[in-house]
């Protein structure tokens, strides 16, 4: 057993890992805990990595040693620590009583160093399984199941996010069962595959700073072009939404309660979509719903479903829609919504006898 033995092994780890933490120590995006939660699961990956490398070692001699159940109770409790680690970095409003089943699992563990409960060490050095020699794999299991059950549970991610959570999906589940066949794999299939899945979840998470407004956590201006072009086949139907009254808030309470107002009603519009419905912030209080292949009463449930969430909050917006016929362009379909929604607000403004911003109405164009 020696430094350069475990180096030769886990080289690749060691370098994910490390760079990792470069990248999280000069980070500026995430929120610190989401960092902190990213540092852990790679500190524990290493310390998993090392508890290994001891282990296997003192498995291959012929003498046995009280360090070897020791260690495989702290291998299998990291093991769950880990992937405990994965769910509320994937998935950042779970609880954490997500964490009683890991310590239950912990506990057993190290209480099987004497009773042999979940597994055993021989006298002439030999591991055996004892009654729940199993449980740490259902319970893995059961984090994995919950895991990929949230990820895409009413999930938000637009359909080009998908494939990315697949594969962290899959290389999680294989990394877990394939040391039931191969037992060579037990350490290098899970540190090597969890280390990447959690570098590879990093770059999604920086990406999605380029792809949303970072006040709503709404697509942006840039993704509303992009998105136009890339499914211009597929959009059926736009919808134009504007904030009545933001200059009086603004001028009034000030920005930092205009900010609040604008996050307010993107949540309002988040909770309203469903799959197919993107939800865009292009300017500083213009918000558009790109809907693919929706049908026009499908359109007209969202418009109600986002009054509905509205009318919880102080605010209030107009709304205007226009559905695709023949070969009508985005921008013309946008148009078309656009002076609906002017339409809508000019009623709001008389009604409500509020400030009018400066702004001239919309006009259809050929």
């Amino acid at each position: 057993m020696s430094i350069s033995a475990y180096l030769t092994d886990h080289w690749g780890l060691l370098v994910l890992l490390i760079g990792m933490g470069m990248l999280l120590h000069s980070d500026i995006h995430l929120e610190r805990r989401m960092i902190l939660r990213m540092s852990t699961t790679c500190a524990l990956l290493f310390l998993y990595s090392v508890s290994c490398y001891v282990e296997t070692y003192l498995g291959n001699q012929i003498d046995y040693s009280i360090w070897r159940p020791i260690l495989s109770a702290v291998n299998y409790s990291l093991v769950t620590f880990v992937l405990v680690n994965i769910i509320l970095i994937v998935c950042p409003s779970q609880r954490l009583y997500l964490y009683i089943p890991a310590l239950l699992n912990s506990i057993l563990c190290f209480v099987s160093i004497p009773t042999g409960i979940v597994f055993y060490i021989s006298p002439d050095n030999h591991f055996g399984r004892g009654t729940l020699g199993y449980l740490t794999y259902f319970i893995n299991a059961l984090y994995l199941l919950y895991l990929i059950f949230s990820m895409f549970r009413n999930s938000k991610n637009t359909r080009e996010d998908y494939p990315l959570m697949l594969f962290m999906a899959v290389t999680s589940v294989l990394c877990l069962i394939m040391p039931l066949f191969i037992e060579s794999a037990s350490q290098h299939w899970f540190n090597i595959s969890i280390a990447i899945d959690v570098l590879l979840y990093y770059v999604f998470l920086l990406q999605q700073f380029t792809k949303r407004d970072p006040l709503t956590k709404l697509l942006n201006r840039q993704s509303y072009y992009s998105d136009s072009e890339k499914y211009d086949e597929e959009i059926t139907s736009v919808v134009a939404i504007d904030m009545d009254g933001l200059k009086e808030i603004n001028d009034t309470e000030g920005h930092v309660a205009g900010d609040t107002a604008l996050k307010a009603l993107a949540d309002c519009f988040m909770k309203a979509t469903k799959r197919g419905q993107r939800a865009y912030r292009i300017g500083g209080d213009e918000y558009v719903i790109l809907c693919l292949d929706t049908m026009e009463d499908a359109v007209r449930e969202l418009i109600e479903r986002i009054r509905n969430e509205v009318v919880k909050t102080p605010y209030t917006c107009s709304i205007g829609y226009a559905m695709k016929d023949g070969e009508t362009s985005i921008d013309k379909l946008y148009q078309l919504a656009d002076i609906k929604l002017y339409d809508e607000k000019k009623l709001f403004y008389e009604r409500t006898g509020k400030i009018r911003r400066s702004m001239k109405p919309p006009t259809e164009t050929e």
